[in-house]
């Protein structure tokens, strides 16, 4: 069976190791092959090399010990790593466009601060909303480029959001939710 981060076995995920079963001759020595396979979440759009149900993903490791299930969930977690690889990319960590190597290490550190902030959104203001796993791009066209206006009005900060905007209810939550956190120490 094949675990959650947490250890617990995943209900309905198996891993296996297919090393023994393939043609590894080119490959470098002690390459192990592991797949693990599981059915999708419900709702889920099949793919065309889902078998019987089934979808199947596998991952190469020079890892010789350690159980299966326990490379996995490592593997899985890295996995989780290099989306964030991938979404400081989508940021503009895909290109250094200053002249010099101290304005580029400026331009670096504030994606990791767009990187941080955006994380800790989906964390702290959308936990129980599908946006909270959108990718940058989603993101900026459907949350940041909303038009709204904040106000004053009895003491508080009011948040208007255009009516048109099909996301200004997970918008107005988020906001809401934010709102709700006791002001940072010091």
């Amino acid at each position: 069976p094949a675990y959650d981060p947490d250890g617990t076995p995943r209900e309905g995920a198996d891993v296996a190791e297919l090393t023994g079963l393939l043609d590894l001759k080119d490959w470098p020595e002690q390459m192990r092959v592991i797949v693990r396979r599981e059915r999708p979440h419900p709702g889920a759009q099949l793919r065309f090399e889902d078998v019987d149900g089934y979808r199947l993903t596998a991952f190469a490791t020079n890892t010789t010990q350690g159980q299966l299930a326990d490379l996995e969930v490592r593997h899985r977690r890295r996995a989780r790593c290099e989306d964030r690889i991938r979404a400081a990319k989508d940021m503009g960590l895909r290109n250094l466009p200053l002249k010099s190597f101290a304005q580029n290490r400026i331009w670096c550190q504030i994606i990791a601060l767009a990187s941080e902030i955006t994380a800790w959104m989906g964390l702290l203001a959308l936990p129980d909303s599908s946006a909270r796993r959108w990718e940058p791009k989603r993101q900026r066209l459907r949350l940041f480029q909303t038009a709204a206006t904040f106000a004053r009005h009895a003491r508080q900060r009011v948040l208007h959001l255009s009516d048109r905007s099909r996301w200004a209810g997970i918008i107005q939550a988020g906001y809401d939710r934010l709102a709700q956190l006791p002001a940072p120490a010091g």
